[in-house]
Formats: C-alpha cells, sequence, structure tokens
C-alpha cells in the first residue's frame, strides 16, 4: 500500500512504518512507539513506576512509592542532605519549585518551572482558543554519555586526593559513589512530562475534549519516550474529565536523527553550522570569556576547604556545579535537593546559569549568525499549521513527510499539535520566531539581566513553549463572521511580547494572524539557508 510520494507502509513493529524509498529511511507511526528501539533495562526500570499502557497508575502504587522515597530520604541519606532542606514539588502547571533561586539557576539543566509573566495568559473577553499548538523539551535526562564518562572520573580523582573529607556540607562526599547513566530519561522526568500532557489539556480543554492531538518526535530515545509520557499525562487529564477516549495510545511519528535526514525538530544538515570553526567556536570562546569573571574564587574556596592534596581545577569544579542538578533529577521525585547543590552560594548559581545561556545564545541562538536558519524549517511548519496552507521551505522541512497535505504524516487543520524535541533546537525556533529581537548581545563579562533570555526561563528540561491562534470579535462587531483570528506564544508560561509584529502593543499580548506571517519574512525567506554549504574556491 502505498502512501504520498516515496512513502510504503508495512503493518509489523505494532503499527505502520513509513519508508522513504529514496532514503531508505524508517518513520514509525505507531500507537505511542511502543516498539521504538529503546533500551530494554530501561524500560523495565520506567515500568515498575510508570507505564505508558495505563490512564492511571494504581494509588497503591503511588502510596508505595511515596512511602519509599521519604525512607529514603531520610534514612538512606546523609544527614548533611537533609538539615535546613526544604521538601520539593513538582506540578502540572507550576513545574519544579524548589529553592528557586538555586532550581531556577541551573541553565538548561533546571527543571521546567512556571516563569512570571507581565502579561495575563487569560484568554481576552470576546476571544476563544481555536488552535494550540506545544514545542516540548523532553524531561530530564542522565548526563551525556561523554560526560557521565568524565564525570565519574572527577569524582574518582577528587575522591583519591582526598582521603577524607570534613565534617558539615563536604561529608557526603566520604560515601559517594558515581552511579548516574548516559543519556537516558529519568524517572523524574518521565514525571515530567506526564505534567507536561496534563497541564496542556487544562489549558486547552475545550479543545482537547474533542480532539486527539497530532503527535511527533525527533527520534532520540529519550526524546520518544517524552512524548509518550506526554500522550499518558494527556489522556489521563481525559479521562479523569468523564471523556472516552478511544483513540489512546495515540500514534506518533518520530522523525528519526540519522545524518542526512530532513528533520525540523533535530539539527544536523547545515554543514557550515555544524563543522566550520567560525560558527561553532563562538559560544566556547564566549563562556570561556565569562568563566574567568567567577570560577576562580569558586576553585580557591574548594582547594582551601578541601586541603592542599585536592588539586581541583576549574574543569573539576564545573563538574560539581552540574552535578547538583543531574544528581537532583535522577531521584525518583526530586523530593529534596542534591547535598551538591550545597556545595555553592546562590550567587554562583546565577553566575553558572549565566554562563550555560552564554552557551545556548551564542551557540545556537542570535548570538550565532547561523543559529537561528536552524529553527527556520518548524517555523515554516507551523505557518502552515495556523493557515492551513501547505508547507513552503527549502531549508530542513522533510517534504516526504510534509507534502501533499499528508494527513497520516503532516495533517492540516487539526486543533492540536504537540512536537518534542532538544534545547539547542528550541533555541533556534525561537530565534527564527524573532522572539529575542529586542534582547542586546549578552555580554562575556558580565551578567546581564536574564529578564529577556536566560536558557533556564527559555530550554529547561521539559520546556513548553505554546502557539495560540484565538478566534476574537470585532471592536464593535454585531455579527458572528465580524471576528478576526490573533496568535500569541507562550514560552513556560510567560507571554511573549510579539514586537516584531505589534504585539507588545496589545493588552494581551496578541498579533493578528495576518501580521504574525508577515513578521515572519526571515524564516519565509529561508533564513541564511545559502550560507550553509559555501563552494569550494
Amino acid at each position: 500500500m502505498s502512501l504520498g510520494i516515496g512513502l510504503r507502509i508495512r503493518k509489523d513493529m505494532g503499527g505502520p512504518r513509513f519508508i522513504d524509498d529514496d532514503e531508505d529511511q524508517v518513520y514509525l507511526l505507531s500507537p505511542a512507539a511502543e516498539n521504538h528501539n529503546t533500551s530494554v533495562a530501561r524500560k523495565s526500570r520506567r515500568r515498575k513506576l510508570l507505564s505508558s499502557n495505563r490512564s492511571f497508575r494504581p494509588l497503591v502504587i503511588m502510596v508505595a512509592f511515596t512511602f519509599f522515597v521519604f525512607v529514603f530520604a531520610y534514612f538512606i541519606l546523609p544527614s548533611s542532605t537533609l538539615v535546613g532542606t526544604p521538601r520539593c514539588v513538582d506540578t502540572p502547571e507550576r513545574g519544579y519549585q524548589c529553592e528557586p533561586q538555586i532550581t531556577h539557576n541551573w541553565g538548561q539543566y533546571s527543571p521546567f518551572f512556571s516563569v512570571p509573566s507581565d502579561i495575563s495568559d487569560d484568554v481576552p473577553p470576546g476571544c476563544k482558543i481555536t488552535f494550540a499548538q506545544v514545542l516540548s523539551r523532553h524531561g530530564a535526562r542522565d548526563p551525556t554519555a561523554s560526560k557521565t564518562k568524565a564525570y565519574n572520573s572527577t569524582i574518582r580523582k577528587i575522591k583519591a586526593n582526598v582521603p577524607h573529607f570534613p565534617s558539615g556540607k563536604y561529608n557526603f562526599l566520604n560515601t559517594f559513589e558515581y552511579t548516574l547513566g548516559a543519556d537516558q530519561l529519568t524517572l523524574f522526568g518521565e514525571r515530567e512530562m506526564i505534567n507536561s500532557g496534563i497541564a496542556f489539556y487544562d489549558r486547552y480543554e475545550q479543545l482537547a475534549k474533542e480532539t486527539t492531538p497530532f503527535i511527533r518526535s525527533s527520534g532520540e530515545a529519550r526524546v520518544v519516550e517524552s512524548a509518550q509520557n506526554f500522550s499518558q499525562g494527556f489522556h489521563q487529564a481525559k479521562t479523569s474529565d468523564k471523556v472516552i477516549d478511544t483513540t489512546y495510545p495515540y500514534p506518533i511519528l518520530i522523525i528519526p536523527e540519522a545524518d542526512g535526514i530532513n528533520n525540523t525538530l533535530n539539527h544536523g544538515l547545515c554543514t557550515a553550522f555544524e563543522s566550520s570553526p567560525t560558527y561553532t567556536t563562538i559560544s566556547t570562546l564566549a563562556q570561556k570569556t565569562f568563566l574567568a569573571t567567577f570560577l576562580p574564587a569558586i576553585v580557591t574556596r574548594l582547594n582551601t576547604d578541601l586541603g592542599p592534596t585536592a588539586n581541583i581545577t576549574p574543569t573539576d569544579t564545573i563538574t560539581l556545579l552540574d552535578l547538583c542538578p543531574f544528581t537532583t533529577v535522577a531521584t525518583p521525585l526530586a523530593t529534596f535537593l542534591s547535598p551538591f547543590c550545597y556545595l555553592f552560594t546562590a550567587q554562583e548559581f546565577l553566575a553558572y546559569s549565566y554562563y550555560q545561556s552564554l552557551g545556548k545564545y551564542y551557540g545556537y541562538g542570535p548570538g550565532n549568525p547561523l543559529g537561528p536558519t536552524q529553527g527556520v524549517g518548524f517555523v515554516n511548519e507551523l505557518i502552515a499549521r495556523m493557515t492551513n496552507t501547505p508547507v513552503v521551505d527549502h531549508t530542513s522541512v522533510n517534504h516526504t513527510l510534509d507534502d501533499d497535505n499528508n494527513k497520516q504524516t503532516f495533517p492540516l487543520g487539526s486543533k492540536l499539535y504537540v512536537d518534542v524535541s532538544h534545547d539547542n533546537d528550541m533555541t533556534s525556533i525561537f530565534s527564527a520566531l524573532g522572539l529575542f529581537n529586542n534582547t542586546p548581545p549578552l555580554s562575556n563579562t558580565s551578567i546581564q539581566s536574564t529578564d529577556s533570555y536566560s536558557a533556564a526561563s527559555t530550554v529547561p528540561f521539559a520546556a513548553r513553549a505554546y502557539f495560540e491562534k484565538m478566534e476574537c470579535a470585532t471592536a464593535g462587531a454585531t455579527k458572528a463572521k465580524e471576528k478576526e483570528e490573533f496568535v500569541r506564544i507562550l514560552v513556560n508560561g510567560r507571554v511573549m511580547p510579539l514586537n516584531t509584529c505589534g504585539g507588545d502593543k496589545d493588552k494581551w499580548g496578541r498579533c493578528t494572524l495576518g501580521d504574525f506571517v508577515q513578521s515572519l519574512s526571515f524564516a519565509r525567506a529561508g533564513g541564511k539557508w545559502d550560507l550553509c554549504f559555501p563552494k569550494n574556491p
């Protein structure tokens, strides 16, 4: 059976697979993508708590699990872990709330938290939401494979250099063993995504009651699992609302991340951006310059505290800072902060978070000449969905999937869309949308105000950006047809002032649909895609 151009369907693997005849590449479209090639051991661990085949977790499991968490916290963790430590909570609407001066300053390693908004996110009077798209980052994960190896090596080196750690905040290191995995979604990250699905349903309940969202995921295992968990949370909220949901588990379209594959949810095609030092070194240099402004004092303090044999280096210090968020989100509910967090001050975490923001801004955002271009393909897909017209794009759009209004791989006319991606790609997409056009270039010598841009507030673990289209009665309208369409964007709960199309002058942060599309001339023209493939001299 054929579908579209260059695709055929196979019914194995628990659902249809779309094979690109030209690229010999599989696009899996199956209920909740249950047979995606993820680690068997990883799935086994996940199913102990969160089964993606059930709409509810039995109450007895949750009670027992909560009891386990408290027993673990109070009787197994070192006592220094709990001294003065508040209990932390993660909720669908507000996200992770726990010592925000610390946890909201972990850069892209912060768990999702609701960002304060100067503009109300209420639906304006006389308006109704007619379309909603969420673009999400995957939930909290273990460090990447290369970093987990480096972190383990650092801990072993420090423990070898320091025979006995002093009492107080360093005492836990006497018994600490590095056990973090690599690249996998953590149990806490799974719960983040379940909560995200619940929050999406709750916000767009009137649409969600009658609609099954169209869901896409980039091909990395943790991203696919995040899409599964999101759909589980959405379904859970829907059935709790007494709505019969016969379409669950929802199909998930998985777009591979293999080399040469067009994928608007994962960069990789733009040769110059990926490999030319002109673009790849900008963020590294900015971060290196900034490190010199705050790191030496921390290094000195750590070596003083731990003794002359410690030999803590700047790289070791960044590792210890990284281990604060990573060892926190490695616990099932992140109920307490890791003891690594108490090795540093709130001011030091503020500097650390800014250091991470520099990496994103100059790596994938407006600070990199080709950063925004990496997000152009997704923006053009968003335009197509909002205007119910075919995609027009010559950059990263996968036309095998998107062309000819393929109802199974790129349906138009749906009311709810879900895309799950990565922090780097979301940074590029936000930049292609012009969300940071009014942000002055970030300084690499001092901390600049993070009110308009920071990695923590834009792309934390389980970040969620909502793109809303609403229909509103025009001033003085007397007939139902006298309505106008508006667009609004929320990033982690914050209504973004759309100054590129006049949204900054609207009380509700809206632009008309027409003005919004017109403002995206950079994306519609393909950004700077022509610079991606320099010709040989």
